[in-house]
């Protein structure tokens, strides 16, 4: 099973490539010459954000404000560039797993390759190996990392008022308004 270990990465992030509504989401994690770049969904890049989040904040209240996690994003850690070119898939993320490893205080976020168990949970487990893409991040990189992830997930079409569903440039055909165009 191929691993993608960083540990640390110089460079953890979650980006696009293409317009609103048709947008590729990213994890990309960069060390020295190595590139990593795994495709997922945009409801997964949310999730995790706020995982990361809420984990980061357990981390301090159960410390009392002693651990190396900071309560909010540090100045001058904001990471606005794009992603890293080439952007080459290695694979499609199904699921994830967060944690906190106390002995070397850092985040460890596991993605695990989409497995047909992902898409069909009545799939027969047939063993096979999964690629994983592992990143453990310190306090200060894994609030970075959420807030941009947060802050591209919210970057994308604005909601309709009345349905709260994405709202294309032409508008979209809103299921509160009886199917009329909004």
């Amino acid at each position: 099973m191929p691993v993608y270990d960083y540990d640390p990465p110089e460079r953890f992030v979650a980006g696009t490539v293409g317009e609103p509504g048709q947008r590729t989401f990213f994890l990309q994690a960069r060390s020295g010459a190595r590139l990593t770049s795994v495709a997922l969904e945009k409801a997964q890049v949310s999730a995790l954000a706020e995982r990361v989040g809420e984990l980061l904040d357990e981390i301090v209240r159960r410390s009392g404000g002693s651990a190396p996690v900071p309560a909010m994003p540090a100045a001058g850690t904001e990471d606005t560039a794009p992603l890293e070119l080439p952007i080459e898939e290695e694979f499609r993320v199904g699921t994830m797993s967060l944690a906190w490893d106390g002995e070397h205080e850092t985040v460890v976020i596991e993605c695990f390759e989409v497995s047909e168990e992902d898409v069909d949970p009545e799939a027969p487990d047939v063993g096979l190996q999964r690629n994983v893409l592992r990143v453990h991040l310190d306090g200060t990189s894994a609030r970075a990392f959420a807030a941009r992830s947060s802050a591209l997930v919210a970057a994308g079409r604005p909601p309709c008022p009345f349905c709260a569903g994405p709202l294309d440039p032409t508008g979209h055909v809103c299921p509160r308004a009886n199917g009329y165009r909004r």
